[in-house]
């Protein structure tokens, strides 16, 4: 398998899938070592994550260049998705003790009762390149901390750093067989439905992901989903800076080349503020440098995917015929890499895919709308549920809206963000269970309830 540079389209390395029988010899290595882990203290488990924690943080240099190699991803950006990391590996270790200890509930001279949690066991961690480190930490760190064991694969796009990952594992010390990698694309992403993994994880789109649950059903074991979004953005005719709205929400809309899950893929602008909106969002893309990702001062950089830019030209190709104005942008850049140019419509409407369908991309439609039921009532009009966000001066204001939005996150005043402390969960096509938080610390444990008649 080819590993291409995407802003360079040239060959980084070449590996070797996984066959079939090696992906069954990793597997039966790790169902072996599980038990021993779990058998571990929580104390002995964190000092390993620490050392994890630890190297990430004096290597970040080196993971930052094969991750901007990899995936395209702005320089500057790799290392802020590292940072972050480390963020989150933080909190699970600092709330790793409080969620997964045993809880006293009941202790009478005659009776006490107790929960403990038990590991899941082994667990197929099936991840995304869009974000390898940050994606990655939400499943594998909170389940190597529980006491299981996890079979790792990443994503083809970003296969050098999932085995940057597995190297950085051995070298804090986790003991061989705890976390292996799976090595290939959609074929060995198949193999490993078949096998008896106790968990399945994975982030990916509403398609894989439905495929997913409807294959590993009938195993009964956990099977969580965190999928894509069409997340709205609504500013109110109350902000009292317009002009610093549009430039916090434009890059909600294209960090990392619109290539997140919670990057804002539609806009809704009351009416009194629209204008002044348009005219700062617009000024704000137009200031972005776009070129190669290794440049320090580059913004909008490569896709990861080649096959994106048909997705995201047909997008505007759709809007335009059904009457959509293209204020910059709108088709591929010529040349070598995979680069598309930040793009930005306007009069568009719910009925085009642009704002239907997930962009993934430096693509954004911008609509007006004359109050705030009728920016619910579009927030609303979708298949997904991952975030909603709401600009305005008034906090009540905007959880009122927020409340009445089937989504996982609210964001008032913000957008694009990610906290530990906070579960990151979807409704309908956007997935369901929860990373992150007590609940996603919990997500890879099951409880066991203790009736101790004294």
């Amino acid at each position: 398998m080819n590993i291409i540079n995407p802003a360079t389209e040239e060959i980084i390395k070449t590996v070797q899938e996984d066959s079939l029988a090696l992906l069954h010899e990793k597997y039966a290595v790790l169902r072996q070592a599980q038990k021993e882990w779990a058998k571990k203290s929580l104390a002995e488990r964190l000092s390993v994550v620490q050392r994890f924690f630890d190297l990430l943080g004096v290597e970040t240099e080196g993971l930052a260049a094969v991750l901007t190699a990899e995936v395209g991803k702005p320089i500057q950006q790799s290392r802020n998705e590292i940072k972050g990391a480390r963020t989150r590996i933080s909190w699970m270790i600092n709330n790793a003790e409080r969620y997964l200890s045993e809880e006293l509930v009941t202790d009478t001279a005659a009776l006490q009762e107790k929960i403990s949690y038990e590991p899941l066991g082994v667990i197929c961690n099936i991840s995304a390149w869009n974000y390898p480190y940050l994606v990655g930490v939400n499943v594998f760190v909170p389940a190597l901390i529980a006491g299981n064991a996890v079979l790792y694969k990443p994503s083809e796009y970003a296969t050098i750093t999932g085995l940057e990952i597995e190297r950085l594992w051995e070298k804090s010390g986790l003991p061989d067989g705890i976390f292996k990698v799976a090595i290939g694309g959609k074929e060995t992403g198949e193999a490993l439905l078949d096998l008896d993994f106790d968990g399945y994880f994975f982030t990916g789109s509403y398609r894989t992901g439905k495929y997913i649950y409807e294959r590993v059903a009938k195993k009964m074991v956990p099977c969580q989903l965190e999928l894509g979004g069409k997340d709205p953005l609504y500013v109110a005719n109350d902000v009292p800076d317009v002009a610093a709205v549009a430039i916090g929400t434009a890059d909600g809309a294209f960090y990392n080349n619109g290539q997140s899950c919670c990057a804002v893929e539609r806009i809704y602008v009351h009416e009194d503020v629209y204008q002044a909106y348009e005219t700062a969002f617009l000024k704000e893309v137009e200031s972005w440098k776009i070129g190669l990702p290794t440049e320090e001062v580059v913004y909008i950089a490569a896709l990861t995917r080649k096959e994106q830019l048909d997705v995201l030209e047909d997008q505007v190709q759709d809007a335009l015929s059904k009457g959509a104005i293209l204020l910059c942008g709108g088709k591929r850049r010529p040349g070598k890499g995979y680069y598309f140019e930040p793009t930005v419509l306007i009069g568009v409407t719910n009925e085009m895919k642009v704002m239907r369908e997930e962009s993934f991309g430096p693509i954004i439609g911008i609509m007006k709308v004359k109050d705030d039921q009728e920016a619910i009532a579009l927030m609303k009009d979708s298949d997904y549920g991952l975030t909603a966000a709401v600009y305005s001066a008034d906090g009540d204001r905007a959880q009122r809206i927020l409340g009445d939005i089937d989504a996982g996150s609210g964001y008032w005043n913000c957008c694009d963000r990610v906290s530990a402390g906070l579960p990151w969960s979807g409704r309908k096509h956007s997935g369901f269970g929860a990373t992150l938080s007590h609940q996603g610390l919990r997500a890879f444990v099951k409880p066991k309830a203790w009736h101790l008649r004294k």
